[in-house]
């Protein structure tokens, strides 16, 4: 009877590992949020996965590494909403005022609640936490910045540096919608000013740059 190599992981197996490391994934995740990073333990995670220490190291190395791959799952998962956003909303031919407003409000509306934004939120503003390597994955700030390279190729806006013009529309729009969202939070549980903020926004920006 045939026997498996050596070295050689049988599907059975691979999908054990597979969910192991998800299940350690889950629990690293809902630790460093909850804890923080300096007061969690490859032990607790360990312990909260249903797994070995030895398991947790042999996937992913150290804490840190654990950390970056937690942080790199959440990013992939913003960044793929943030992707079909700018794919439905932004599109070529639109009129660019009304792309501009649909999309920033459909981040506004559907990435900022989502919990993907929250834990990357939790997760980045952890100051003795790791950070990804700035080129390692697709981040979303670096998908509108490529968006808004071809708008100025197609002459759609004026700017030589559509990095800079990404950054001007996010503070114009998004990180002040957000700020709205939050301070509206602990009160009112919405923020019915959004739109308004971000119709200023695309104005200001668009004045700008077209």
């Amino acid at each position: 009877m045939a026997t498996a190599k050596a070295g050689v992981q049988t599907p059975g197996r691979r999908q054990r590992s597979e969910s192991k490391r998800a299940a350690i994934l889950d629990a690293a995740e809902t630790l460093f949020v909850s804890e923080g990073y300096e007061l969690t333990s490859v032990d607790a995670v360990a312990a909260r996965a249903g797994v070995s220490k030895r398991t947790v190291y042999d996937h992913f190395g150290d804490k840190r590494s654990l950390f970056q791959s937690v942080l790199a799952r959440v990013n992939d998962a913003l960044a793929a909403t943030v992707r079909e956003v700018i794919d439905r909303e932004l599109t070529r031919g639109r009129d660019l005022h009304d792309a501009l407003t649909a999309f920033a409000l459909r981040v506004a509306t559907e990435a900022f609640p989502s919990s993907d934004y929250v834990t990357f939120r939790r997760l980045t503003s952890q100051r003795s936490a790791p950070r990804l390597p700035g080129d390692a994955r697709e981040h979303p700030e670096r998908l509108l910045e490529d968006r808004f390279a071809g708008l100025a190729a197609d002459g759609e806006i004026h700017t030589a540096d559509p990095r800079r013009a990404a950054k001007h529309f996010t503070a114009l729009t998004l990180l002040l919608a957000l700020e709205a969202i939050e301070d509206d939070s602990a009160t009112t549980g919405g923020a019915p000013e959004v739109p308004a903020i971000i119709a200023d926004g695309v104005d200001v920006f668009l004045r700008a740059y077209r």
